[in-house]
């Protein structure tokens, strides 16, 4: 290739490689002959940089790494921290903060507090939970766990434990820090109801989780329950009710204790309730309609109402009574079997309840007597609004007056159960009232199974003070002297002597007879011939009509035999229905 197809600065660079190369040293020899081989391939063009697929997977690196640091830092939400009492379950980059089954945040990190008591889990959140974070916001473990009759967190056997969140209502201050509960709360945040206070003197078997029952059916729970301080006082239970069931409750409405299996034993024969087997393990409450709901619209017991929880339905059904009379009575008698809460029954009717049993001792005159304490319900003795309009004492002393006590009765022999029975006595003194305390004081007489014991032991006291001996004595002396005395010389005269008055008598009674037979069958000729002769008489007189002094005498005459044949037919007529009355007289 000549110079002259070279370009000029190509030329240039030639020239000066030339001048270098005389200047330089022979050892650049090789650096020389390189610039000439780049020199010869420039002459033939320049040629462009290859470049290779495999520079496309550090870049892809790259921006994958950037992506996840950018997605991490823009996911990334608030690092909290919870406080447990243990943190069983719980594993540090493995165990999860869900709510409905959505992943919220990750356990990073689990150590034991200072005080080494508690645990501390750190969480990191995600940016979506920030505004949740709040004092109202609530955390638990979810385990497997068995509370009463519920069986909870099943799902963690196979995926573990996981911590749930409660966002609690909205608003509320931003917070990191939080105290994880022990169990699942009762009532969640999205959920309607409403949380009412329950107070009660016994617990029972009523614990966290026990069911609220209207007409069977379970319409929420019992949350939980506070003790009184010092022990002493009502223990207020807090029973949650869902939505719409919470409207359901009046401010009259009633509550009453339905654990465990009711048993009863009456006149039905014996009885069973048992309301759900939920209730019989973990306990439960009920409440129902108060009388005249329908009447009372709007009328609905506001959140956080109080109410009393009575034992039982019965109980709570007596308690709709407004206007009671306290009344206490005096009973001699063994009360056992009364206690407190029995009934008190007029005909077999509950009219009231038995407020207290107690025994009381007269210091002065040692006199020992039980004061029973009652609750009468004027609703129930009275009816309409009678009950309102009337004097409570003025009802209770006319009803006294009338002869009102009352007495023990035995509901049960089997068990043993006694109630107040008030009875009205027949022909019982006229008592008034008395009071103690401004108490009235209703008059009472023994009854019940005591009450008979009591009857047949003072039979039998006047048994014993009767001289039972003295008596066996003259028994004893009549039976041994009967032989003597009928073997007597006097005896047997005696009955030889009637022997012979009784022989006398049946023979006379024969000659009688066969007199009076005679006479018998001659009355009625006799009878007869006295009827001929008033008629000839009569006829004689209607012949002798003129003669008036005649005609008296034998008028005077016909009334005398009138007479004289009446009686000879009442003589047949007595004789022939009475024989005997010729030996015994006319009776």
């Amino acid at each position: 290739m000549s110079d002259r197809n070279v370009p000029a600065h190509h030329q240039a660079n030639h020239s000066k490689g030339h001048d270098v190369h005389h200047d330089e040293d022979d050892g650049h020899h090789d650096d020389h002959s390189k610039r000439q081989g780049g020199e010869h391939h420039g002459q033939a063009g320049v040629r462009p940089t290859r470049f290779s697929i495999i520079w496309l997977l550090p870049i892809l690196a790259v921006l994958i790494a950037g992506y996840l640091i950018f997605r991490s830092l823009s996911d990334r939400g608030p690092d909290i921290t919870l406080t447990f009492d243990t943190a069983e379950g719980l594993t540090a980059g493995q165990t999860q903060v869900k709510n409905k089954a959505v992943s919220l945040g990750t356990v990073q990190k689990i150590e034991l507090s200072e005080d080494m008591h508690r645990v501390v889990v750190h969480i990191r959140m995600k940016s979506s939970t920030e505004h949740i974070l709040t004092e109202k916001t609530r955390f638990w473990v979810v385990r497997p766990r068995i509370n009463g009759a519920s069986v909870t967190g099943l799902e963690t056997l196979l995926s573990g434990a996981y911590i749930a969140i409660d966002p609690g209502p909205p608003g509320g201050h931003p917070q990191k820090n939080f105290v994880g509960l022990e169990s699942a709360p009762g009532v969640r945040s999205d959920q309607p109801g409403s949380t009412f206070v329950l107070f009660t003197p016994t617990l029972g078997s009523i614990g966290e989780g026990a069911p609220v029952f209207f007409r069977d059916k379970v319409v929420g729970e019992i949350l939980g329950y506070t003790m009184p301080p010092g022990g002493e006082g009502p223990i207020l239970l807090q029973a949650f009710i869902r939505s719409p069931y919470d409207h359901y409750l009046h401010r009259d409405s009633r509550f009453w204790n339905v654990s465990g299996v009711q048993v009863g034993l009456g006149a039905g024969g014996l009885k069973v309730q048992l309301t759900s087997f939920q209730a019989l393990l973990s306990g439960g409450v009920a409440f129902g309609l108060p009388p005249g709901a329908h009447d009372a619209k709007g009328d609905f017991a506001p959140p956080n109402s109080v109410f009393k929880l009575y034992r039982s339905e019965q109980d709570a059904k007596n308690a709709n009574s407004y206007h009671k009379l306290k009344v206490i009575t005096y009973l001699d008698n063994s009360v056992k079997g009364l206690s407190k809460g029995a009934d008190v029954t007029m005909f077999g009717i509950n009219v009231g309840t038995v407020l207290d049993v107690a025994l009381k001792v007269d210091p002065e005159t040692a006199k020992a007597q039980v004061r029973v304490t009652l609750q009468l319900e004027l609703e129930r003795l009275l009816p309409g609004d009678r009950h309102a309009e009337t004097n409570k004492n003025e009802v209770l002393s006319a009803l006294i007056a009338h002869g009102m006590r009352a007495s023990m009765t035995t509901v049960s022999f089997l068990t043993g159960e006694s109630a107040i029975a008030l009875t009205f006595v027949k022909k019982g003194q006229p008592e008034t009232i008395d009071y103690e305390d401004d108490l009235p004081i209703v008059p009472s007489i023994s009854g019940g199974f005591d009450g008979i014991m009591a009857s047949a032991s003072t039979i039998m006291d006047k048994i014993a003070a009767m001289p039972l001996t003295q008596l066996g004595d003259h028994a004893n002396d009549l039976v041994t002297h009967a032989d003597q005395r009928i073997n007597s010389a006097e005896v047997k005269q005696s009955l030889v002597s009637l022997r012979d008055s009784l022989q006398h008598l049946s023979s006379l009674s024969r000659q009688m007879d066969r007199g009076v037979k005679p006479l018998m069958k001659r009355l009625p000729e006799m009878s007869r011939q006295l009827d001929l002769t008033l008629k000839n008489a009569r006829q004689l007189m209607a012949t002798y009509g003129g003669d008036a002094d005649f005609k008296r005498d034998l008028q005077s005459m016909i009334i005398q035999l009138t007479q004289s044949a009446r009686s000879i037919r009442f003589l047949t007529t007595y004789l022939n229905n009475h024989p005997s009355a010729l030996i015994t007289g006319r009776h």
